[in-house]
């Protein structure tokens, strides 16, 4: 392989309606196809025609973290600005928040961002490269990324 991109990212959910308004609501997502069939649930979520995440109902439960799998999914934004509206649209929907609001990736690092859970647990980043100099890191030892 000469080049090599990630596509999209599949994820399990309990409730495709919920999932969907989270998903559109906190990254700005539009549908882009879907099927509400009662046996095959699920939506194509992407912007500007470009497919980035599907939902799939067919999962009872909450996301298991000690089993192996996903760890997190992030997506990478243009600036802080964004992260910090990500974070006013998690905090109006109730949303789990891992760090109370912005953080950085790790002391003294530019880098950063809000880390949360979608309505079934799957744990979320939405962060910057540069800009989050200015926020703490919760964590001394480990990367924030880690969601120790």
């Amino acid at each position: 392989m000469t080049t090599l991109t990630t596509g999209h990212v599949g994820l399990n959910v309990t409730d495709l309606g919920r999932s969907g308004d989270f998903y559109r609501r906190v990254l700005g997502l539009e549908t882009l196809g879907e099927s509400v069939d009662a046996d095959r649930r699920y939506a194509f979520l992407g912007l500007d025609g470009k497919l980035l995440i599907t939902l799939w109902q067919q999962s009872d439960g909450r996301f298991a973290t000690a089993l192996p799998g996903l760890h997190h999914l992030a997506f990478q934004v243009p600036g802080i600005e964004d992260v910090r509206r990500a974070e006013a649209t998690l905090r109006e929907l109730g949303a789990t928040l891992v760090h109370d609001g912005v953080v950085a990736h790790s002391e003294g690092a530019q880098s950063g961002g809000v880390f949360f859970e979608d309505p079934d647990g799957i744990r979320l980043e939405i962060y910057v490269p540069t800009g989050a100099g200015d926020r703490p890191a919760p964590a001394q030892s480990a990367p924030t990324c880690g969601f120790f």
